[in-house]
């Protein structure tokens, strides 16, 4: 079953809630990514706090594109999301944030950017509930898809039949259908959805690849 994810990247939590708001009434997953001018370009709002005074029954995904997660995790278990992702790069310590995440009852993400083998994650796999590959490098939305991603979906998928496999960066309606044959069944999608001229057809067109 192919699922269709949101992504938000919002300067302020006014913006993160007004984009929730546009997408929640066709999904049942939104992804807020969460960059912090370090691991990544940009810097976007990351206040897990603010998220106590949302209102929404989507279920939330934080994308954590930040160094060191370790250090601000306990925010984010905390702040009411449903899941988790981490970047495999940006972290020494990847196995104790997972643990702690894991123990906190929420679902665990993590994240290979472009250049990371899929071999990465799998000391990690028997935790996981989802492996995200990174189709762009991670900082900025609106960036082209990047074709040789494409081998690396198909070799975890064929290594890892039965895990979920999200892809993030450059989904719209031309990369979906190569993602989804590639093995790929979670599909985060910024621009293509929130710069479209009508948002609940769009992710209906890309529910359709079936």
């Amino acid at each position: 079953m192919i699922e269709i994810i949101p992504t938000i990247i919002a300067k302020d939590f006014e913006e993160l809630q007004k984009k929730v708001k546009q997408v929640e009434p066709y999904v049942d997953w939104i992804q807020l990514d969460i960059m912090d001018g370090q691991f990544v370009e940009n810097a976007t709002w990351r206040q897990p706090a603010d998220l106590n005074n949302l209102e929404t029954k989507a279920k939330l995904e934080a994308h954590l594109m930040i160094q060191n997660p370790e250090e601000t995790i306990g925010q984010w278990i905390d702040s009411g999301v449903q899941r988790i992702i981490i970047h495999f790069e940006s972290t020494k310590q990847p196995q104790e944030v997972i643990g702690k995440i894991k123990k906190a009852g929420l679902g665990i993400g993590l994240a290979i950017n472009p250049e990371t083998p899929i071999e990465a994650v799998d000391d990690f796999i028997p935790d996981l509930d989802l492996v995200l590959v990174m189709t762009v490098q991670p900082g900025r939305g609106g960036q082209p898809f990047l074709e040789e991603t494409l081998d690396k979906i198909k070799q975890l998928r064929e290594k890892y039949k039965d895990a979920n496999i999200e892809v993030d960066g450059g989904i719209n309606l031309e990369t979906a259908p190569q993602v989804i044959q590639a093995g790929a069944n979670l599909l985060a999608s910024g621009s293509a959805i929130f710069n479209s001229d009508n948002i609940e057809e769009t992710i209906k067109k890309l529910k359709s690849f079936q």
